[in-house]
């Protein structure tokens, strides 16, 4: 539901000036503007937010009706709007919340003595940044253009491949305050239909205050069941080119304002893992390295439990294995290693995002050395231990998903939790707990999270 200013425009110019000078915290706030001017002998306002009008359109405008003459004056608003206003993109609207809603979002709101119209004037401009190479989703090769905040020069990149007029791209918004853009971004003869009527309904009928958030304020608005579940229900991308072949496929792209990135649905499990090298390359490399992702990350997640369970029933490790077994003194007990490890290397992760980039260098050898020969020798950590932590912790950057890496963790320290209390039992429930994320989870549609699509 979103917050409305009912009521529609009157004949009394004075009477709509004084509704917007009421509605719009004109004298508290410095960046809303309200210019009064006069046309042809008529009163006249313009109501904008500086920052986001183009100062040289505007002024543009304001010397052709400067020039205008009273006997030049049209009496339909629709003449007016078409033959005087020297822009293409005009409304005429009536409606005060839309009114409101236009002047918050950036766009020039001019009221003239002798209309009961208001027209809105899109001469809008945006702080925004260079369209460059997303930092996460790298490619080899293929394009070097990444989604930015705004949401008209994503769905203008995505225009920018698909030059088909059944590419379609609905716009509508969420939240009762912030009021945010959504995108809805489909090829009309290639998607699901009840797919895309559900999405609708649900932006539709969502109740949220504000996306904070932008996509993941959205996402946890859509999607609310099933908290418990890490494994990651959308998935996200901030290169066009991967938004572009999602909708070709058939799926729906979902573009927030704020946000660079798209919201890709339906998913799976098997579209979590793919990535845009896969796709750039010849068949044969794209599907070995979709299968070399698939196998470190299967590693990620058993390697640390599967040599604890070793460890802790060294009778049952096969005998060309033998020199896994840690021979050094182990101070502290294996799990709590892991455990330890585990903590710290999301630690130096956090670290890392928060230090200045001329430091960056510095402390990460710093942390290298502390972290690796220091807590060996000092007897803290086994090294066995930190070897396969370390390639964990290496391995973790191969998936592309974030969300996706950090459900693999959680499932890795399931596993670790429950072989170290009920050691070969607690490993098989372990399994069965992981098998259980992955078969039950469902996704926004309903479909199983292990089911590949097919549009």
């Amino acid at each position: 539901m979103i917050t409305k200013f009912q009521g529609q425009m009157t004949s009394s110019f004075y009477e709509n000036i004084k509704y917007m000078d009421t509605t719009l915290p004109i004298h508290e706030s410095f960046d809303i503007i309200r210019r009064s001017i006069k046309i042809a002998d008529k009163q006249a306002v313009f109501y904008f937010i500086d920052g986001f009008t183009k100062d040289e359109t505007l002024l543009k405008i304001l010397d052709s009706l400067y020039k205008l003459k009273p006997d030049e004056l049209p009496s339909d608003a629709t003449l007016f709007a078409e033959c005087l206003i020297p822009h293409a993109e005009i409304d005429i609207i009536q409606d005060y919340d839309e009114i409101i809603r236009d002047v918050l979002s950036g766009i020039t709101c001019l009221f003239i003595e002798g209309y009961s119209f208001c027209f809105a004037i899109d001469c809008r401009t945006y702080p925004s940044r260079n369209v460059d190479e997303p930092e996460k989703d790298k490619s080899l090769r293929g394009s070097r253009d990444g989604f930015v905040e705004t949401i008209v020069f994503n769905t203008a990149l995505i225009r920018r491949r698909i030059r088909d007029p059944h590419l379609i791209m609905e716009i509508t918004e969420g939240g009762q305050t912030s009021r945010t853009d959504i995108a809805i971004c489909y090829m009309k003869d290639r998607v699901n239909q009840p797919l895309l009527e559900e999405i609708k309904n649900i932006l539709q009928n969502m109740q949220v205050d504000d996306l904070r958030m932008n996509q993941q304020s959205l996402a946890e608005a859509m999607f609310r069941r099933k908290w418990f579940n890490p494994f990651p229900k959308f998935k996200f991308s901030e290169r066009p080119d991967t938004a572009a072949a999602c909708i070709l496929e058939g799926k729906v792209v979902i573009l927030v304002d704020n946000s660079p990135s798209a919201m890709i649905l339906p998913t799976s499990v098997f579209d979590m893992v793919e990535e845009a090298n896969d796709y750039y390359f010849p068949k044969i490399t794209g599907i070995y390295l979709k299968f070399s992702r698939a196998l470190i990350s299967f590693g990620t997640v058993f390697l640390t439990p599967v040599f604890l369970l070793f460890m802790q029933n060294l009778e049952l490790l096969p005998d060309i294995f033998s020199f896994v077994v840690v021979q050094d003194t182990v101070n502290i007990a294996l799990f709590y290693q892991f455990l330890i490890l585990e903590l710290s290397i999301d630690g130096l992760r956090l670290a890392a995002l928060n230090t200045p980039s001329m430091l960056s260098t510095p402390l990460s050898v710093i942390a290298g050395i502390v972290m690796g020969e220091f807590s060996v020798q000092s007897g803290w950590f086994n090294s066995e231990v930190m070897l396969y932590m370390a390639f964990v912790a290496v391995a973790d950057y191969t998936q592309p998903n974030y969300e996706l890496g950090y459900a693999l963790k959680f499932m890795r320290l399931i596993l670790l939790i429950m072989t170290a209390c009920f050691n070969i039992i607690g490993f098989v429930i372990g399994c069965i707990i992981v098998a259980c994320f992955l078969i039950f989870n469902r996704t926004i549609t309903g479909r199983s999270y292990i089911k590949i699509n097919k549009n």
